[in-house]
């Protein structure tokens, strides 16, 4: 095996299109197979980016990071949610472990690295950067050596929730070869035994296109001018990975991984309007049209459980002694929680049948439970619907998405592909899951694998 390591995360980067029958034609990735390991990933709960790429890296689950979402509450306040940036993630991540073992590492676009932090090598942070005039890079000069060498560096693709698709795949493709361009720069002018890069188009292409580009979609649309962009631009991407993969050398092992997966969404579930029919939400008065929770006035002395929206719901309970005008007694947490569950699986869609719900306890889930938790963890339809928080619905259920045009949600498992070098030969492998990705990057670079480090490596020690 290769004392170097190349890694390759490609965000939301979907099972069926790369394994299987289905699969496009992708020849770079379907080399990477047939010389080593590949099979599905199944991501953490939740499977969105973040925690997702945290967890990964650290080999923690989000309980023990800590993080629930891109928002997470800060303290038991009602209005105290804080973007998880950079410093929410508290354990030492694969660069940080081998940084201390002396090995040099390069680092692109890795979500949650800004404000960036020190290690042994160069960094560009994710797309949670601020804006291009941030220090996203360290050393800070090499924004500066970046910028004349191989020009702006394009943090994410703007407005992606758009109805002008035409434009927005053009700034997708243009994002995506930006992304590539910085890596091969990187990877030719710095020296490195450890290089990671994320590269979020793929995300963005899925949320955008889904309607037009799956025939199982509700509201596609045969013969769209849009039908093949899938398939056009995976294997775009395959040809960048190709080009990297040629630049890193045989000796390099090749690692491909994302986060999660995607999957068409049917719908939303307005959570919070829901919570107001049951009588567990309450407001002062109602709002003037559509409006965020966040933005309305909420009579907490009368009010047991809200939500956040997203990708999933997560609901917060209002508990005596917790919250500031808590409602329900502490002693009657677990029997409010065990019939909000029920009452949530049991919900019917607007076609009168089981939506197929699931609605998690943390608790069940995490090793530990940090931070401030939500109370419930909710997949409406296990994910084919979409939890929208906006309250000024008519009903429960809506076609439209509060946030802009969006056409996929999050599924529970992404990819896993290994070229160690070995030549092993192509083998499928089952029951893949995040745990046990940092790792397998560490005994891939023989670094010894912490203790606290729940998952088990892939491949063999060599010492």
């Amino acid at each position: 095996m290769s004392r170097r390591l190349l890694v390759l995360g490609l965000d939301c980067a979907t099972p069926q299109f790369i394994f299987g029958p289905d699969a496009f034609e992708l020849p770079n990735l379907r080399a990477l197979m047939r010389r080593g390991a590949w099979g599905k990933l199944e991501s953490c709960h939740p499977p969105i980016t973040v925690p997702a790429w945290a967890a990964m890296l650290s080999g923690k689950d989000p309980g023990t990071l800590g993080l629930y979402g891109f928002r997470n509450r800060r303290d038991h306040a009602y209005d105290a949610m804080v973007t998880a940036d950079g410093t929410a993630v508290r354990e030492p991540r694969v660069w940080d472990i081998l940084s201390r073992q002396g090995k040099k590492c390069v680092v692109l676009g890795v979500p949650q690295t800004y404000p960036v932090r020190p290690l042994n090598g160069w960094l560009v942070a994710g797309f949670l950067t601020p804006n291009e005039q941030a220090p996203y890079t360290y050393p800070r000069p090499l924004k500066d050596e970046l910028l004349r060498e191989v020009g702006p560096y394009l943090i994410d693709v703007k407005d992606f929730r758009t109805e002008d698709r035409a434009a927005l795949l053009k700034r997708l493709y243009a994002l995506m070869e930006n992304r590539f361009r910085h890596a091969r720069y990187l990877m030719t002018s710095k020296p490195w035994d450890f290089f990671m890069m994320v590269d979020m188009a793929i995300d963005r292409l899925h949320h955008a296109f889904w309607r037009f580009c799956d025939p199982a979609h509700p509201a596609y649309e045969p013969g769209n001018p849009f039908e093949h962009v899938f398939r056009d631009f995976y294997r775009a991407v395959d040809a960048q990975v190709g080009e990297l993969i040629a630049q890193a050398g045989s000796d390099t092992a090749v690692m491909v991984v994302s986060d999660h997966g995607a999957r068409g969404m049917a719908g939303g579930v307005c959570v919070n309007q829901w919570l107001i029919r049951e009588g567990l939400l309450t407001l002062t008065r109602p709002p003037e049209g559509r409006a965020r929770i966040e933005d309305c006035a909420v009579d907490w002395a009368r009010t047991k459980a809200w939500s956040s929206g997203g990708y999933y719901a997560r609901i917060f309970f209002n508990v005596e002694g917790r919250e500031p005008l808590g409602q329900i007694p502490a002693a009657d947490y677990e029997a409010f929680r065990d019939n909000l569950v029920a009452r949530i699986e049991s919900m019917r869609g607007p076609d009168g049948r089981p939506l197929g719900n699931r609605a998690l306890k943390p608790q069940d889930l995490y090793v530990h439970v940090r931070g401030v938790a939500p109370d419930l963890i909710v997949y409406w339809g296990n994910l084919r619907w979409r939890s929208v928080g906006s309250v000024g619905y008519d009903g429960i259920f809506t076609f439209e998405n509060d946030t802009g045009p969006d056409d996929a949600n999050h599924d529970c498992h992404g990819i896993f592909i290994l070229d160690d070098r070995t030549g092993a030969g192509s083998r499928e492998l089952q029951g893949l899951a995040l745990p046990a990705i940092a790792p397998t990057m560490l005994r891939l670079m023989d670094v010894p694998v912490p203790a606290d480090m729940p998952g088990r490596p892939l491949v063999e020690d060599r010492t």
